[in-house]
């Protein structure tokens, strides 16, 4: 994650059974046995049946009600292809996803999932991180790049936190962006996961998904997470990002998107970008969908029982 952007919350909390992930817990928990039943099956084989060419055409005289449609349309595929969709950072309560998600900046939520039960072994609350020596935290953060301004930040915001919130990470965006290295896609993302909170996360994956599919032609992410939100009832909000980043992450990629593969090729006015051959997009595929381990050591249930594979420990593999 680079330089952080404006954008909106992220998704559901993952079931870790914390009081503070419960909100987004239930929201992740709304589809009903039978379409989890039914999307476990479509994920398991959408990767085979795509379609040999889109039957959308590149937008631009799609009407405003037309492409609602299209984008709810495309939103309720890709929850049954990913039914088992949540937040990829590994964590169990919003302390944790705080410091989680300001250590994912230029890097992988993987590393970040392999270097923080370290972290959090040795300084399992905002107090013991704010005491902690600047040397050792770094040597523990090394893996992540950037180790030192990363150190700087998570003793920083963890000092704010034991100084002035009792030791508690505050549920209001105006109290998150006053932590250091906590700007406004970090607040959102931990109030999406930890509070339960609707939001749209504008992450890299999101902006080229929506801007292939036509949703929106805004480059700036503030104007992404408008033009988008308006589409969708707030309630789909959380969600939804997962679904978009999920398939950027696994399906469409940045440079060579797995068109052949895609199960929403019909919906798509891009499809072709990409490698169109079934068998040839099938081996793009990254993730559970390639048969790859996943980014968390500690995935949820839901996940594990759709065929997904945990992440290997930091120096495992």
């Amino acid at each position: 994650m680079k330089k952080e952007p404006v954008v909106r919350a992220s998704g559901a909390a993952e079931g870790t059974g914390t009081s503070a992930e419960k909100p987004a817990q239930a929201a992740a928990g709304k589809p009903a046995a039978k379409r989890r039943a039914a999307g476990a099956k479509r994920a398991a084989g959408a990767e085979k049946s795509a379609p040999a060419r889109a039957a959308v055409e590149p937008a631009g005289s799609e009407s405003r009600t037309a492409l609602v449609r299209r984008a709810r349309r495309i939103n309720r595929e890709l929850a049954e292809v990913f039914p088992y969709a949540h937040p990829e950072l590994d964590f169990e309560n919003p302390f944790q996803l705080v410091v989680a998600t300001v250590l994912s900046a230029q890097t992988t939520d993987l590393r970040v999932n392999q270097t923080t039960p370290a972290l959090f072994a040795k300084y399992p609350t905002p107090e013991d991180l704010a005491a902690a020596d600047p040397e050792e935290v770094e040597e523990i953060l090394r893996p992540t790049g950037f180790f030192r301004a990363k150190t700087r930040s998570v003793i920083g915001l963890s000092k704010v936190l034991a100084e002035d919130f009792g030791g508690e990470v505050p549920g209001r965006l105006e109290d998150l962006v006053k932590l250091p290295g906590v700007g406004r896609k970090t607040a959102f993302v931990v109030l999406g996961n930890a509070f339960g909170r609707p939001g749209i996360t504008v992450d890299t994956h999101f902006q080229r998904l929506v801007r292939r599919w036509k949703w929106t032609e805004e480059t700036d992410p503030d104007k992404i997470e408008a033009a988008v939100g308006a589409l969708f009832p707030k309630s789909d909000w959380t969600d939804l990002s997962h679904h978009v980043i999920w398939h950027g992450r696994r399906i469409c990629h940045a440079r060579r998107p797995a068109c052949g593969a895609c199960p929403i090729a019909p919906l798509c006015p891009a499809y072709g970008e990409g490698e169109t051959d079934p068998e040839k997009a099938e081996k793009l595929l990254k993730y559970e969908k390639g048969g790859f381990p996943g980014q968390r050591l500690k995935p949820p249930q839901a996940y594990l029982d759709a065929g997904g594979r945990p992440a290997p420990p930091l120096g495992a593999g």
